[in-house]
């Protein structure tokens, strides 16, 4: 090519951009003035896009866990319902550390037990020589505070770890403190714990009663259960769940893993220290038997039932450990009923490791291709 060639298409391609730019320019002028224009319809767009990702399946749940308690007895909606949800807050715990922060720490229920024995030690019980009788909402607020912070410190001594080293720092560190009240009288009143721990009657409701516990509870369940969907859809989460995959990665692109882990531990140990208290409510009593070690993995095999990457798994599972551990001693015996939990987990475990959920979401897609190609015969 000459040059007096390559100068004309030089200049040509030059006109051609020239041009191009000036019609982008003038298209993005036009269209920044119609979306000035059409902003009403965009924000009843934004409305009508979140309505339609609720779901028809969320309404339904939402009605079903709403009409529950009418529609079955009281031992159901009390043994069944609140029990399965305040499970379920405490797996919920657990379900962001281990599903969206890669910690699988089993000192959930050790937190929990914490709260509930500050609660009982602050607040009024059976054994008046040992509790103190303040306020209910001061031991309450107490009670969230100190297990909180315990949850910070088995944070700080376990973010520095991975895998089997932060279960073993987190068994330890629950067997320490069932010991603890185990062997402690002054404090923990020994193997006896705390009898009558009963919910305040506030605005002159029994709280303990079957219904007003049970949506005590739900209302409990659902404000943790949006908070962790939230939670997790936040930068903060963002980064949590990128520490999980590759710590290294996101410390070397200036992330401070240890605060992420830290601060995950410190949201996590408020969500337990609630079920904590409402479980203390709910049976009445805390004895060091409610935080021992076969609870601690119950907490874990609940969160993994459900599935731990769906904050709804946790009390999915819940609902799935508490209707094994109240039927199926009617059809074993009861020395037997940890082996029917154990042969669930194996098989849920087998089948999918994501949980219930995930064995749901596998055979969905393995039906959707099959509904489709039927759907393009017809």
């Amino acid at each position: 090519m000459s040059a007096a060639r390559w100068r004309q298409a030089m200049n040509r391609d030059a006109n051609a951009a020239l041009r191009q730019t000036a019609l982008s320019h003038q298209a993005s002028k036009s269209s920044a003035i119609k979306g000035m224009d059409a902003s009403p319809r965009v924000s009843f767009e934004w409305v009508r896009d979140t309505f339609k990702a609720i779901g028809i399946r969320h309404v339904v749940v939402m009605l079903f866990v709403l009409l529950f308690p009418w529609m079955v007895s009281p031992f159901m909606t009390f043994q069944i319902g609140a029990q399965s949800l305040i499970f379920g807050l405490i797996a919920l715990s657990l379900t962001l550390l281990g599903g969206y922060g890669g910690m699988v720490s089993l000192a959930q229920m050790t937190v929990a037990g914490i709260a509930g024995y500050t609660v009982a030690i602050l607040g009024t019980s059976g054994t008046p020589e040992i509790s103190l009788n303040w306020p209910w909402w001061v031991a309450i607020i107490f009670a969230l505070f100190i297990a909180t912070a315990c949850s910070i410190l088995i944070g700080w001594l376990s973010v520095r770890t991975e895998g089997i080293y932060t279960i073993m720092i987190t068994v330890a560190i629950g067997a320490a403190f069932y010991y603890l009240a185990l062997q402690n009288y002054s404090v923990f009143n020994g193997f006896q714990g705390f009898q009558k721990v009963y919910p305040p009657k506030l605005f002159d409701v029994d709280w303990r009663s079957p219904l007003p516990f049970y949506y005590l509870s739900l209302v409990l369940a659902l404000a943790g259960y949006f908070f962790v969907k939230h939670l997790i859809r936040t930068p903060f989460g963002i980064a949590l769940q990128g520490t999980r995959d590759n710590a290294r990665r996101m410390n070397s692109l200036g992330f401070n893993v240890i605060a992420h882990r830290m601060a995950a531990y410190a949201v996590s140990g408020f969500i337990a220290a609630v079920g904590g208290v409402m479980l203390v409510w709910y049976n009445g009593l805390i004895v060091p038997g409610s935080v021992n070690t076969g609870w601690l993995i119950n907490i874990l095999v609940i969160a993994v039932l459900g599935g731990m990457k769906h904050p709804i798994g946790a009390f999915l599972g819940a609902i799935i450990f508490v209707l094994l551990q109240t039927f199926a001693i009617d059809l074993i015996d009861r020395e037997r009923f940890n082996l029917v939990i154990g042969g669930v987990f194996l098989a849920i475990v087998l089948f999918s490791p994501d949980g219930l959920l995930g064995l749901w979401a596998r055979l969905k897609s393995r039906l959707s291709p099959k509904l489709s190609i039927k759907s393009t015969v017809r």
